[in-house]
């Protein structure tokens, strides 16, 4: 009899023991994980809803951004006004809102929040998580809703019967239909949308060859282009 209770005592005591131990143990993977979530959340609030850094993938916007240059993208400026005229927006791909593009499309579109997520830093270095629909693209605002707007085929510009100038163009199409991959238009852009071009006329996928109407809705707009921080030699404030 004696023994037996020292055996349920020790039991018990062991299964107590257990007990507290559990405990710290959740604890500890609270503390873990709880600082990553918030982290998480708050860079995700950042980059959604204030500005987000992007860097230059080709050279369509040459000579101003270069190919790996880094820029801010403030964000909060556009929830208040529309797009203006010769202001450098970043905005959703084509293949997310053009409709012959996704008419293409093999597979369902991804959803913003996968598009999101498959973006975020880190995550967005895995290539088998890409997806086309969920890239970036960097153009310039040329024209806004009511404009008129004829584009010859070195890539010149007059809008609303005036030519317009534009310093920061260096490579316009050569003049040589034959050989051009610029495509000439005349068109009127619709009420909440824009029209945008790369500043490098002779190697840029914009609005003047989107199937569907080479039209940027505003509301695809991620935000606008506004400094660049890397390469430090040549930091500041875009024009």
């Amino acid at each position: 009899m004696i023994n037996d209770s020292k055996d349920e005592s020790k039991n018990s005591g062991q299964e107590s023991d257990k007990d507290s131990n559990e405990i710290p143990r959740a604890v500890v993977i609270l503390e873990f994980w709880a600082p990553l979530i918030f982290a998480f959340a708050f860079i995700t609030g950042i980059r959604n809803f204030i500005a987000e850094a992007r860097y230059i993938p080709s050279g369509s916007m040459l000579p101003g951004l270069k190919v790996n240059d880094r820029l801010i993208v403030e964000k909060l400026s556009l929830l208040k006004r529309s797009p203006i005229r010769g202001e450098i927006v970043v905005f959703n791909s084509p293949f997310g809102f053009d409709e012959k593009l996704i008419a293409d499309r093999k597979k369902q579109l991804p959803s913003k929040f996968k598009c999101s997520l498959i973006t975020f830093p880190l995550i967005s270095w895995i290539p088998t998580l890409s997806d086309r629909a969920c890239d970036a693209y960097i153009k310039r605002v040329v024209a806004v809703g009511g404009d008129h707007l004829l584009i010859n085929g070195k890539g010149e510009i007059v809008l609303n019967g005036r030519s317009i100038n534009e310093p920061y163009v260096d490579y316009f199409c050569p003049d040589k239909p034959k050989f051009s991959l610029c495509r000439p238009l005349t068109t009127t852009v619709p009420k909440g949308q824009v029209f945008v071009l790369g500043d490098n006329r002779a190697n840029s996928w914009d609005s003047r060859f989107w199937p569907a109407g080479g039209f940027l809705p505003q509301k695809e707009i991620i935000g606008k282009a506004t400094w660049r921080f890397w390469p430090i030699s040549r930091f500041g404030k875009l024009d």
